[in-house]
C-alpha cells in the first residue's frame, strides 16, 4: 500500500510557477515554455525529496503546462526536446523507486455538460492530462461525475454518451469520483457498470454524500471489482467534523482506520488530501507506526 499527497510540497518548499493569458499573449510562447521546464524540474526535485522520506505516490498538479489546453497553445509542447528529457527522468525515477503517479483535472472538465463548448474543452483538458501521464508512465485520471443539471437521471445518460466518445486512450486512464454534493458512490458505480469505467472512492465525499440505505462494505467491494490494477481511493477529514466538506489540515487516526477496516487487508494506494499535504502522511505514518 502507497500513501501519497497531492500537487506540492510544503517542507521542501516546491515552487511551481503559472502565469496569467495576458503575459502569454504579451510575452509569446517561450514564457509558456521557460515555466513548463521549470515546472517539471521541480516535479523532478519532489520526487527526489518523496523517495527520501519514502514516499511512493504523488498527484501531479494540472497546471505543469500552462494553457496546454488552450485555443492558444500552438506549440507542440508534448514533442519538444526540453520538455521531453524533463519527463523522461520522472518516468524513470517513478519506475525505479515503482511509484506511482495520478492528475486530477480540474473542476470545470465536465463532460456531461448541456453545453457542447464546455464538453470540447473538457475533452481537450482530458487530452492533455492524458499525454502528459503517458509520458511520465502516470496511471491514473481523476474525473468527476460533473453536475445534475436539475435532472440527474439526464445528466448521468449525458455522461455516459460523452465517456463512450472518448479515445481509448483517455478511457485507459480515466477513474470517475463520487462527490461531496451530487454522485454519490451508488451513483458512479452506476455509470461504471454502463460505461466499463474505473471508480477511485473518496470515503470523506461518501460521508458528505450518500443515500441512506447505503452499505459501504458492498460499495467498496464493488469499487474493487471495477479495478484491474490496483486501487487508488481517497482519503480527507472534515475540518471540524466527518461530514464538513471542508478538508482538515491532517489525517484523523480514526478516520484512516474507519478506511483500513473497509478495505479488510486488500491492498489500495491511499491519496490523502489534506491541507498539510505530505505532512499529513509523515503525520499519520509516525502516529500509527506505519
Amino acid at each position: 500500500m502507497k500513501l501519497g499527497y497531492a500537487c506540492i510540497n510544503m517542507s521542501m518548499p516546491s515552487k511551481f510557477k503559472s502565469c496569467r493569458l495576458k503575459t502569454v499573449e504579451e510575452q509569446g510562447l517561450g514564457k509558456v515554455k521557460e515555466i513548463a521546464v521549470h515546472n517539471l524540474a521541480e516535479v523532478v526535485r519532489v520526487l527526489e525529496w518523496n523517495i527520501a522520506h519514502d514516499i511512493y505516490f504523488f498527484r501531479m498538479s494540472s497546471d505543469l503546462i500552462p494553457f496546454a489546453s488552450h485555443p492558444i497553445m500552438t506549440w507542440e509542447w508534448q514533442r519538444d526536446a526540453d520538455i521531453l528529457a524533463l519527463t523522461a527522468e520522472i518516468s524513470r525515477l517513478r519506475e525505479l523507486h515503482d511509484m506511482r503517479l495520478s492528475m486530477h483535472p480540474g473542476q470545470y472538465t465536465i463532460i456531461n455538460s448541456p453545453r457542447e463548448d464546455v464538453v470540447e474543452k473538457a475533452i481537450a483538458e482530458l487530452t492533455y492530462h492524458q499525454q502528459l501521464l503517458d509520458l511520465v508512465g502516470g496511471t491514473d485520471m481523476i474525473l468527476h461525475i460533473g453536475g445534475a443539471y436539475g435532472d440527474k437521471k439526464s445528466a448521468s445518460e449525458r455522461f455516459i454518451q460523452a465517456y463512450n466518445g472518448l479515445s481509448e486512450d483517455i478511457q485507459r486512464l480515466l477513474r470517475l469520483e463520487n462527490d461531496d454534493k451530487t454522485y454519490t458512490a451508488m451513483d458512479v458505480l452506476g455509470i461504471a457498470k454502463a460505461t466499463g469505467a474505473t471508480v477511485c472512492f473518496d470515503i470523506h465525499h461518501h460521508n458528505c454524500n450518500h443515500e441512506a440505505d447505503a452499505d459501504v462494505t458492498q460499495i467498496v467491494t464493488d469499487v474493487f471489482r471495477t479495478w484491474k490494477t490496483t486501487p487508488k481511493m481517497h482519503i480527507s477529514s472534515g475540518k471540524t467534523g466527518p461530514t464538513d466538506r471542508s478538508h482538515h489540515d491532517l489525517i484523523h487516526e480514526t478516520d484512516f482506520q474507519y478506511l483500513m477496516g473497509l478495505l479488510a487487508g486488500r491492498d489500495a494506494d491511499i491519496m490523502f488530501e489534506a491541507k498539510q499535504k505530505e505532512r499529513s502522511v509523515l503525520t499519520l505514518r509516525e502516529t500509527v507506526k506505519w
